[in-house]
């Protein structure tokens, strides 16, 4: 059985949807597959449930209207920190000196908490990466799979036809599509004012 990207959304989505039950305040996740193949390498770690916790930290911060972010969102204060203290989060003593407080991890509670949620998500990155593990010899993705870098490339705007838009390294969406959660359509990068009509 192969995990399809949207069969791995549908989980991140339902992974979200069970922190929401604790923090009823986090907005819903817009776009769940907009996650899946990129790093973050402010966060520092791969998709995980973790990874997902901290981005619930940055979406009940929006929420509240608090900047918890400086240095063009690599920085996270003591505002994020404190956020990510609520949601079962621990962290370092002392910030990172370019990340801020961005190396969080599960505390005890949390782990027990969310201890279904956390081997339900395993189990569907697991069989996700078994299912696009196979010959990439003769794809390409990108500078950052070239230089081993987390895959933080540069972000471009994707559009669906609704008109709602997503930032995206392109290699990414080249590895799958990304679908709108409003009109269903898939996210595509439009071309460049002018390159139609050469």
């Amino acid at each position: 059985m192969s995990t399809t990207p949207p069969v791995l959304a549908a989980e991140l989505a339902q992974a979200w949807a069970d922190i929401q039950r604790y923090h009823p305040e986090l907005p819903d996740l817009a776009a769940p597959e907009s996650l899946i193949g990129e790093s973050s390498s402010a966060c520092g770690h791969e998709l995980s449930f973790e990874r997902l916790l901290h981005e619930a930290v940055h979406g009940i911060a929006a929420a509240r209207g608090v900047r918890d972010t400086s240095r063009a969102g690599r920085y996270h204060n003591r505002r994020f920190l404190a956020i990510a203290e609520e949601l079962g989060l621990d962290h370092p003593e002392e910030p990172h000196p370019s990340s801020g407080f961005s190396l969080v991890t599960l505390n005890p509670e949390a782990k027990r908490r969310y201890r279904p949620t956390i081997e339900r998500l395993q189990r569907a990155l697991k069989a996700h990466s078994a299912a696009t593990a196979a010959d990439t010899s003769r794809t390409f993705r990108g500078p950052a799979a070239r230089h081993g870098s987390s895959g933080g490339g540069v972000r471009v705007k994707a559009v669906c036809d609704c008109g709602r838009n997503v930032r995206v390294v392109p290699s990414v969406l080249a590895q799958a599509p990304i679908v709108c959660g409003g009109c269903g359509k898939p996210f595509r990068i439009p071309e460049p004012v002018g390159a139609a009509a050469s």
